[in-house]
């Protein structure tokens, strides 16, 4: 159900997008240079579809491998940094810093050191996708419940384990929306490293499309794009809600 919710609430949004365009078109009396009309619209999909999908499940690869990479990341920063200590401090500090430097500003000197492969593209999309997660899972980690906590703690059964599963459960919601939320920013960061320097992936099939000033290759990418995100998001909400449900049943 929620997958299939974000599939047409995207079809919906990509339809008035292409529709306002066309209407600019028609009632300014652009030509089709500016503007590409429906058919060609059409034919270029047509023409580019097997390769476009590869681009975009090339794409899709790279920002599910940097989301995963992210979410560890956090996770671990997050549990280490959830004591207001010294230490949970320092590295909480850290982290904040590391991630105050644009992507952008950073981009070159990935490329420069590590050139134009997989890894730089995992290392950008992991970046962009990684402050909003562990901003939520420090949130998350370094506010204590308080009354479940509370009994662990006099039986003197507490353990850090237990303190993090704890805290986790009672904010499932909240992790499985920023997780789904952060995946729009892997992809983003991945079609950014694609489109700044790299031969592979939908961010160089829309950079290739620029320097043609083809706007019917760049429609056709985006709405690949659009697909691919959204059918990924779905499956990330579904498998959360299956996760909580199972957990929910098991507690």
């Amino acid at each position: 159900m929620l997958l299939h919710r974000r599939i047409y609430q995207f079809f919906i949004i990509y339809c008035l997008g292409v529709a306002g365009l066309l209407l600019i078109k028609y009632v300014l009396a652009l030509s089709d240079y500016v503007i590409p009309g429906f058919h060609i619209l059409w034919n270029t999909a047509a023409g580019t579809f097997r390769q476009y999908f590869k681009d975009a499940m090339n794409t899709l690869l790279v920002a599910v491998l940097g989301q995963i990479i992210s979410i560890i990341l956090a996770l671990a920063i997050g549990i280490a940094g959830r004591r207001a200590t010294w230490f949970g401090s320092f590295i909480k500090v850290a982290a904040y810093n590391i991630q105050a430097y644009p992507i952008v500003a950073l981009a070159p000197i990935i490329f420069i050191l590590l050139g134009d492969g997989l890894i730089s593209r995992l290392l950008i999309a992991a970046m962009i996708c990684y402050f909003p997660l562990l901003l939520s899972v420090i949130g998350i980690m370094s506010e204590p419940v308080t009354d479940v906590e509370h009994f662990y703690r006099i039986t003197g059964r507490m353990r850090w384990q237990l303190e993090v599963k704890i805290r986790a459960f009672e904010n499932l919601n909240k992790l499985t929306t920023v997780i789904a939320g952060s995946a729009t920013l892997a992809m983003a960061g991945t079609i950014v490293a694609e489109f700044i320097v790299s031969d592979a992936g939908i961010g160089y099939a829309i950079r290739i499309a620029l320097f043609q000033s083809d706007l019917s290759k760049i429609l056709v990418a985006l709405f690949f794009i659009g697909v691919t995100l959204s059918v990924y998001q779905g499956l990330l909400e579904t498998a959360g809600f299956l996760i909580k449900r199972g957990w929910t049943q098991n507690a």
